[in-house]
């Protein structure tokens, strides 16, 4: 990414990491897992400082309950000479792995999001990445995407 040719503000790219509200609220019996979320937040502005010599962005999404499966990577939504690189797990999201749960399951978990109350779709996922790529002032920032959700104890 940092080979890349930089466009005219001096951009070269952005990497998308996804973390989980569970970095901020997390449940009991998951100590584990909320430190390792926590440590994607926590690294998000350093890494951010740390590349912005190279004209790389960093921002972190944090989708409500980390439940669903790994995004890709590569080039997105017409943003010229950027390469966008995510990774990690998409919450209460419609995903493969949450179509695997019976119907009944997957309606309680859409219900404990205040609005809208259903799981997310992938295409609002998407959305927000390719807001994040088109706003090149969004640096070292974790934006929730999650409803209003927040997780009990």
């Amino acid at each position: 990414m940092s080979q890349n040719k930089p466009d005219a503000d001096g951009h070269r790219g952005l990497v998308v990491n996804t973390a989980s509200v569970a970095a901020f609220e997390g449940q009991v019996g998951q100590a584990a897992y909320s430190a390792s979320k926590g440590g994607i937040v926590s690294m998000t502005l350093p890494i951010a400082r740390d590349l912005a010599p190279l004209g790389i962005r960093v921002v972190t999404i944090a989708p409500g309950r980390a439940t669903g499966t790994p995004g890709g990577e590569g080039e997105e939504g017409g943003v010229p000479q950027f390469t966008l690189w995510f990774w990690g797990s998409p919450g209460l999201f419609s995903t493969p792995l949450l179509a695997g749960l019976p119907e009944k399951v997957r309606n309680f978990l859409g219900q404990q999001v205040p609005f809208p109350s259903r799981l997310g779709d992938p295409a609002e996922y998407a959305h927000l990445v390719q807001a994040l790529a088109e706003n090149p002032m969004i640096n070292g920032e974790v934006v929730r995407l999650d409803g209003a959700l927040r997780m009990q104890p």
